[in-house]
């Protein structure tokens, strides 16, 4: 019973509003042929200053786009695969602070997360196009290595706590 009474008030009041409009009337009340016709005016695009202006900027071949640096393999001198490319952290101007490097693990699981210090992973295109991360080091030497652990993030149980990138591991 209910719902045909609430479905008849919003139909009533449908056609109240409807009926409201065509009535000629404006919201604000005036009559539109009464009083002097309203011109519209076009707007004027939003501006910046110069200053606040973005700089834009296109993509050059040799340029490199996270997108495709992240997961892309860490190898040694070796030419073995120790590792992958899973982050990376900017300090607060935006400069390159740290590459976070996968180590272990089998598909991720188990894996453990070792910041480097950018100068010791050197970037290159192996065929002219695709990315590769190189160090010299080993697996045994970045699974050794203190273990980074994100801000908010618990270390695992009975873990030593990281140090922060760039820090070398206290010692117990």
């Amino acid at each position: 019973m209910r719902t045909p009474l609430l479905a008849s008030a919003l139909l009533l009041a449908g056609l109240a509003t409807a009926s409201a409009q065509t009535d000629g009337a404006r919201s604000d009340g005036a009559k539109p042929d009464g009083g002097a016709a309203a011109t519209p005016v076009p707007g004027q695009p939003a501006t910046m200053a110069d200053s606040l202006r973005p700089t834009f900027v296109a993509q050059a071949p040799d340029d490199m786009v996270a997108s495709k640096l992240i997961g892309s393999s860490v190898v040694n001198g070796a030419n073995e695969t120790i590792g992958q490319i899973a982050d990376f952290v900017l300090d607060q101007k935006g400069a390159l602070k740290a590459w976070i490097i996968g180590v272990g693990g089998f598909l991720g699981i188990g894996s453990k997360y070792v910041a480097v210090d950018p100068s010791v992973l050197k970037l290159d295109r192996t065929d002219g196009r695709t990315l590769q991360a190189r160090i010299d080091t080993t697996k045994d030497q970045l699974r050794a290595a203190p273990e980074y652990v994100y801000l908010g993030k618990e270390p695992p149980k009975g873990a030593a706590p990281a140090s922060p990138a760039g820090e070398p591991a206290s010692k117990p």
